[in-house]
């Protein structure tokens, strides 16, 4: 079954709700075991990527990742294409609530050269390793003046493989404290949140909560996922 067979039989209805109401959605599985074990072996293959990022040095976190080259495998293509045409609704619906006039096209291949004619002509999707002691700080995935409200975290890593590492995200809504959710997932499904902010319905119309995402800290084993970001990076 393509990755566009399966994301075909998800429930986008329940996704899109609980992204409303929660900020974030688990999926069902996505990749299979083997199919995570296949992209998560790409870490050893160097010339697959055109970045390698040491989080300590950068004072990010602890851990490491690494950025795609292109072409991208087509594993990792097929789930950032037919993911983007099923979150681009969702991503209109979204800009319009928080009275942004940008609306963002139907396919991957018309957004990406809308990247591409402001300067950001490089691809995102990452492959992420922690082992004991790793942890992500809180943060926002932007890379130049376009951004895509949504992306989404695949984990390939066995939940035994690893203790701790739960994904975090933080909400700052306006005149009131945090709000943190911590989740855990389990091989192969992915987690969908906000790269940046998020509309949340109020007593007079929508108004914008910033979200950041990080990893707690992994306590034992190695914990590896695969990031898909939609927007390239200047």
């Amino acid at each position: 079954m393509t990755v566009g067979e399966r994301l075909a039989r998800f429930d986008w209805t329940s996704i899109a709700r609980s992204l409303d109401e929660d900020g974030h959605a688990v999926t069902p599985q996505l990749l299979s075991a083997a199919e995570c074990r296949r992209v998560a072996a790409l870490w050893s293959e160097r010339d697959r990527f055109r970045s390698h990022i040491d989080m300590a040095r950068h004072r990010f976190g602890v851990g490491e990742y690494r950025y795609f080259a292109e072409p991208l495998p087509p594993l990792v293509e097929a789930l950032r294409r037919e993911t983007y045409a099923r979150l681009a609704p969702i991503a209109n619906r979204w800009s319009a609530a928080l009275g942004s006039h940008d609306r963002f096209p139907d396919d991957l291949a018309a957004f990406v050269a809308r990247c591409a004619a402001r300067g950001q002509r490089r691809p995102t999707p990452l492959l992420l390793r922690y082992t004991a002691g790793g942890y992500n700080c809180l943060h926002q995935d932007l890379y130049g003046a376009i951004a895509f409200p949504l992306q989404l975290t695949i984990l390939l890593s066995r939940p035994d493989d690893f203790t701790g590492g739960e994904i975090l995200l933080v909400e700052q809504r306006p005149r009131a404290q945090s709000r943190g959710h911590a989740i855990a997932l389990t091989q192969g499904r992915a987690i969908i949140f906000p790269n940046r902010h998020r509309p949340v319905a109020g007593s007079r119309g929508a108004y914008r909560v910033t979200v950041r995402h990080g990893v707690s800290d992994v306590r034992s084993g190695e914990r590896r996922t695969l990031g898909i970001i939609f927007h390239d990076a200047d």
